[in-house]
Order: structure tokens, then C-alpha cells, then sequence
């Protein structure tokens, strides 16, 4: 049976252990016990769509098909194993599901294993019939891109591409050999060719492999990282980005401008390139990406379809491929996030905060231009659309006391929207027990506006003063919702913090500074991060406003958060161990110089003397001798993201300093967990360490 090592400074975690508090009627397993709906693809012709569901850590997908939508499981997986499924795929005539099973390998090249099964793990691209049987496997590898000849599925393995047969049994075979690593492999429509991005270090091209004459042909080379490659519909032209290599850029520091990107068409015949359009100087330059199939879409009219930030906020704009002013499909103070094209190309679906800063909904505008009209509206959450080609839309949605769940607005003036698969959602799901959190906005201690979400006990009565506890969110750039969230992650996250409310607890979600939501000034928050942690300023007015608050008990006050969330918890410690009583730190950032080198292995921080002493002031280690406060550590010791040396670190400076720390880590794991019973195995010791350390130390001490 799996172990996971814990160690505990002082007094043991108890599960025995119960808060003074009354408690609300549900438990943790409870409110983690919805199935999370990941990855939503439409067929490319008639109306059916696919899902994956994680189901308390049991993955399977499912398919719904109109008119009726009726769902239904197309796999039959049946552990908490950890073995993802992603990347669904289907064949041309919707027939068959592909998709990749299991993680993706680290810089040693070792697969997950979270189980630590000493048979070891794999990741392969497999296939399911639409109409459910036995799921074939056709070879090891990912990223799996489905010709529209049909009976090829073209994948990456080790960096090289390869394909394997949907029809038959026969060994994958290497397509074709090149320096550096392939991505972003895009079959032409006919499936004559295949458009891939051929990564080299400092620069990148788009390679064509034609696959008759097996010839290969790398398009309007240039030193510039090229990626980004969309077919036009008659097959004869590509699209793509350009960026230049700006080798000053570092990770996890404010990048408001710089060299402006640009969106070429080549010929493919010819080889010929140019320049369609390029980004001004400024707001803008830096490209800034959306969530879909596509940055850029190659929409009916021979118009392109791209995101730009010109305006301060991540936006959606077309422009001709002859060339010419841009089009501004999206005007307004709000993000666009999830886009995917429409009734053959001639709309985009959107998610975005347009009227509703803290939520998402749904819209449709032409790409022609004209006035956006909602999709979805209400007090929910909506994203990630696809449209089918009966002008069905389907998307996933949650809101504050529903988790997320499929649904379909199908084709037809007037159609309601319905869910998909309700009929999986646990009977006991606690849903009436749960609050709804409100919108607060406070100023950080600079004085600059900060939102979040407060989540209320429901059985706070007047005159009483609660602990309370502050989350910050990881990323950073991410945006806390007034509901569940749309990522896993944060919609555990947000499952904690309702169970966190139920036991007595005043919670307030933080949306500080460089998270996104908010527009380019905030993301890119001057002095963020590794360049000076201006984003400590919010930690602090989170912590006063809570200590102003009359409903809260001021000196019991925690926090807690994930990655670059554990990062903030860690500095809140660090430098502030008088406003903070103790916190939970979820694999955090303890030293940008190590972290910054995890993401960008060419980092030297002894060849740029003065980067590295900022990062480190920036850092909590830097301020270990002002921690006072206990502090739970929770770490995998395979996160891919925040080396697990982050944690073994700060452990050892802590205790040289004599603070209480205890440790729950996961042999195996990675930064975002795998296996369900590890999130409930962590977020069970987080409720139970702030009870120990804030609810029962305020009931000892008579408040």
C-alpha cells in the first residue's frame, strides 16, 4: 500500500481531532467528489462531442450526440491510478476517439508514476470506437494530430514526429528525421501534408512535410521563433507567428513591451512569405496568447482571427490575409480567453469577463466585425466552447455551488441549454450546504484595488469573531472566480475553501497582482516577482482588511496556497509572522534563482550579478529570520514546476531557526497532483492544521 511520508513538528495531525466549532453537514470527500469535465472536442461534421471526466481520480470519456445528447461512457477505466487522459482526437468521419494516456516526461525523461508502480508508467496514444468497446493502444507517444485522410495519426515521441494506422495493427514508424524537436504538428486539409514548428534552441521554423514525395521544406526561414501554423481552407497557404528571440527575457518578471510580433502568410508551392500584419510599438507587442485549437484561425472571408493586447487587455481582432488595418472584433475593458470558430467560420465563440470582471460567459461575434451577443449570461461561469457543425455549441460550466459540468446549447432558434451527464454528479454532493462567496475589493498596501471572494460561515451570528485564513492562488497568472473554477487545480482549490467555511472559518480568495483577468497593467505589475515581490503589497492589505474586519478574530489569521500561491504563503511568514499565525505552503517558490533556472536552464545567475541579488530579496529565504509563524509543507517529489529541493531547503533553514514545521509529501507525485486520494490526503491536513493551530488555540485562549 502506498505510504506517504509525513513528519509532524509537535503535536500530530489527528484525524480524530474536531473544532469547537459546530460543523456545517459535509465532509471533504464530499465536496471533492464531483467529476471534473476536461478537454471538450466537436467532431468535424455532424453534432457529436467528447469529454473527459475525472471522476474522484477515475478518468474516462464520454460522448454526447444530438439532437437528444444523450451521454454516454465511450471507456471503462476504474482506478485512481493517475494515468491522464488528454489530447482527444476524432477521425474524420467521427467514428473513433483518439487520445494520449498517461503524463508527459520530465527533464530525465521518466513518465509519472505516482503510484510508484514498479512496473513503471507509459505514455501512448490510443484509440476508443465513439460508440464505447475496447480502447486500442497504437503506440507510445503524444500530441496525436488525426489526418483528414483519415486512416493516420501523426504524433510526437521523444521530439521526433511518427504515425501509426487507425485501420490496421502495424507498427509505428518515424515519418521523417530532423535537428532539434518538432510541435505543433497540423495536417493540410486534404492530409497531403503536415505543418509542424521545428524547435532549435534560439530560434524556431515551420517545416511542410509532404508525405508522397516524403520531401521536407522549412518556409520563409529567419533567426525569429517561428510557430503558431494554420492551413488556409484550399490547403495552398499557411499562417503563422513570428517573434523575435529577445534573450534578456527571464520567467516570473514584468515584461510590458518589447519587439513586436507579426503574423506572416507563405505560399507553400513557392516558399514565398510575408508580412501580413504586424503589432505596434507599446501595449501589444508582446504576444499574448488565447485558449483553443489555434492562436491564430484562418476564418471564412480569408480573414485571420488573432488575440492582441493593444487596448491593455487580451482581445480578439481580424485582419485580411491580403493585408491591411485590423478589425477590432472584441472592444472593451475585459479579457478574452476561450475562442474556438463557428457555423463554418464565419463567427468566434468566446469566453470572457465582459460585465462580470469575476465570472466567465459566452459570446459570438462575426469575424466580418459587428456587435458581440452573449451566449450565456447569469450569476454562472462558462468556457472552453466548441461549435459543431450543425451550429450546436457545447461548453463546460459551474457556477458558485455547482461544480463543473458539460453542456450543449443545440442548434435551433431558442434551444435551452442543457447539461450533459448530470445524471453523474454524486447523490450526496453537498451543494445546499455550500455559501455563495462575495465580490470584495480592498487596496493592497500601496494603495492599489485587489479583488477577491469572501466566503462567510453560514452560521456566523452577530457580534462573533472568527480565525480566518487568506488564499492566494499559483500561476500567477490566474484569476480566482466567484465559483468553481474552470482549471482542476483551482477548482479543488475552491472546493477547499468552501469546506474551509463549513468548519468555521472567514476565507478570502486573493486575486493579487499579476494574475490575469484584470488587463496588461495588472498581469504585468511592475516589480512583481523575481523583480522586487511588489505583489507582497496585496498579501498585506488582504491581512489588514481581514484584521479590520469586525466578524474576524485579528490575531488568528493563516494562509494558505498552491506553487506560486505557496510562494506568497511563504513570504507572508516570512515577513510578516506578526499579522500571519500560521499558514499552508503547497509546493511554493522559496528562491526565484533556483526556480527561474528550472524554467530557463541557460539562467546563470553568477553572469548577472545583479538579476540574482534581486531575485533572492525577493524571495522568502531571504527573510527566514524574521519567520516566527508554524507552517505545513506539502510537496510531490516529482513536480516538474517547483523543484522539490524548493521544500528540502526551507525546511532545513526553518528548523536552524527552531519554527514548527510539519511535512506531508508525496514520493512520486507531481506539481499538480495525479491521484485524487493525494489531494484529499493534502487538503485534509491543511483543515486540520489550521483547526490545530487557529480554531483550537482561539478557543484555549477564550476567544
Amino acid at each position: 500500500m502506498r505510504r506517504h511520508a509525513m513528519w509532524v513538528a509537535g503535536a500530530l495531525i489527528s484525524a480524530a481531532f474536531r473544532p469547537a466549532v459546530a460543523q456545517q453537514g459535509f465532509r471533504i470527500e464530499q465536496v471533492m467528489s464531483a467529476p471534473f469535465p476536461t478537454g471538450l472536442v466537436a467532431a468535424s461534421r455532424g453534432s457529436t462531442v467528447a469529454w473527459v471526466q475525472n471522476a474522484a481520480g477515475v478518468r474516462n470519456i464520454w460522448v454526447a450526440e444530438g439532437p437528444q445528447y444523450g451521454a454516454r461512457q465511450a471507456t471503462r477505466y476504474g482506478d485512481d491510478n493517475g494515468q491522464d487522459l488528454t489530447s482527444l482526437r476524432f477521425s474524420p468521419d467521427g467514428r473513433w476517439i483518439v487520445y494520449v494516456r498517461g503524463g508527459g516526461p520530465n527533464r530525465q525523461s521518466e513518465i509519472p508514476n505516482p503510484t510508484s508502480d514498479p512496473r513503471g508508467s507509459r505514455q501512448a496514444i490510443w484509440v476508443v470506437a465513439t460508440a464505447g468497446g475496447e480502447p486500442r493502444q497504437l503506440a507510445e507517444g503524444s500530441n496525436p494530430a488525426v489526418s483528414p485522410a483519415g486512416s493516420v495519426v501523426a504524433f510526437l515521441r521523444r521530439g521526433a514526429v511518427w504515425s501509426a494506422s487507425l485501420t490496421d495493427s502495424s507498427p509505428a514508424k518515424q515519418m521523417f528525421e530532423i535537428r532539434g524537436s518538432a510541435g505543433s504538428l497540423t495536417w493540410s486539409p486534404d492530409g497531403s501534408a503536415l505543418a509542424f514548428v521545428s524547435n532549435r534552441g534560439d530560434h524556431s521554423f515551420i517545416g511542410v512535410y509532404r508525405v508522397a514525395d516524403q520531401g521536407l521544406q522549412y518556409l520563409d526561414p529567419s533567426v525569429d521563433r517561428d510557430g503558431n501554423p494554420v492551413w488556409s481552407p484550399d490547403g495552398r497557404r499557411i499562417a503563422f507567428t513570428r517573434m523575435a528571440n529577445e534573450r534578456d527575457r527571464l520567467p516570473f518578471m514584468p515584461l510590458r513591451e518589447g519587439e513586436p510580433w507579426s503574423i506572416r502568410v507563405t505560399d507553400v508551392t513557392t516558399g514565398a512569405g510575408r508580412e501580413v500584419w504586424r503589432a505596434a510599438t507599446g501595449r501589444g507587442s508582446v504576444f499574448q496568447g488565447v485558449e483553443g485549437d489555434h492562436e491564430i484561425m484562418w476564418a471564412a472571408g480569408d480573414r485571420l482571427v488573432f488575440p492582441w493586447e493593444r487596448n491593455g487587455w487580451i482581445q480578439l481582432y481580424a485582419v485580411p490575409v491580403a493585408g491591411g488595418e485590423p478589425t477590432h472584433l472584441t472592444p472593451g475593458a475585459f479579457e478574452v480567453e476561450h475562442v474556438a470558430l463557428g457555423t463554418g467560420g464565419r463567427e468566434v465563440v468566446y469566453s470572457s469577463n465582459q460585465g462580470d470582471i469575476d465570472r466567465r460567459h459566452l459570446w459570438r461575434v462575426p469575424v466580418m466585425g459587428g456587435q458581440p451577443v452573449a451566449v450565456t449570461t447569469g450569476r454562472g461561469i462558462e468556457w472552453a466552447p466548441v461549435a459543431a457543425e450543425d451550429g450546436s455549441v457545447a461548453f463546460l460550466a459551474s457556477d458558485a455551488r455547482t461544480p463543473a459540468r458539460a453542456e450543449v446549447i443545440p442548434a435551433g432558434v431558442g434551444a435551452a441549454r442543457r447539461s450533459l451527464a448530470a445524471e453523474t454528479m454524486p447523490a450526496d454532493f453537498p451543494s445546499r450546504a455550500l455559501v455563495e462567496p462575495e465580490q470584495v475589493i480592498f487596496s493592497g498596501a500601496d494603495g492599489l484595488p485587489i479583488h477577491g471572494q469572501l466566503f462567510r460561515p453560514r452560521d456566523m451570528q452577530t457580534g462573533q469573531r472568527r480565525p480566518a485564513i487568506l488564499f492566494f492562488h499559483g500561476g500567477s497568472r490566474r484569476q480566482m472566480l466567484l465559483g468553481f473554477h474552470y482549471l482542476g487545480y483551482y477548482h479543488n482549490a475552491y472546493a477547499l475553501n468552501q469546506y474551509l467555511a463549513s468548519r468555521g472559518f472567514i476565507v478570502l480568495s486573493v486575486n493579487y497582482r499579476s494574475g490575469t483577468g484584470y488587463g496588461l497593467e495588472f498581469r504585468e505589475a511592475l516589480n512583481y516577482g523575481a523583480r522586487g515581490a511588489s505583489e507582497f503589497h496585496d498579501v498585506m492589505g488582504a491581512g489588514l482588511y481581514l484584521r479590520s474586519r469586525v466578524d474576524v478574530d485579528p490575531g488568528k489569521i493563516g494562509l494558505w496556497g498552491g506553487s506560486y500561491g505557496g510562494y506568497l504563503t511563504a513570504l507572508g511568514l516570512a515577513r510578516a509572522s506578526d499579522l500571519f499565525a500560521a499558514g499552508v505552503d503547497v509546493h511554493g517558490v522559496h528562491d526565484w534563482n533556483i526556480v527561474i533556472r528550472n524554467f530557463q536552464p541557460d539562467y546563470d545567475p553568477a553572469a548577472r550579478a545583479e538579476v540574482a541579488r534581486l531575485a533572492f530579496q525577493s524571495s522568502p529565504m531571504s527573510s527566514v529570520d524574521t519567520w516566527r509563524s508554524p507552517v505545513l509543507v506539502i510537496h510531490g517529489d516529482d513536480d516538474r514546476n517547483v523543484p522539490f529541493s524548493e521544500t528540502v531547503d526551507l525546511v532545513a533553514a526553518l528548523r536552524q531557526h527552531g519554527v514548527e514545521v510539519e511535512q506531508l509529501i508525496f514520493p512520486d507525485e507531481i506539481h499538480g497532483f495525479l491521484l485524487h486520494r493525494s489531494w484529499l490526503a493534502a487538503y485534509r491536513a491543511t483543515a486540520e492544521f489550521f483547526e490545530r493551530r487557529l480554531i483550537a488555540a482561539a478557543v484555549g485562549n477564550g476567544r
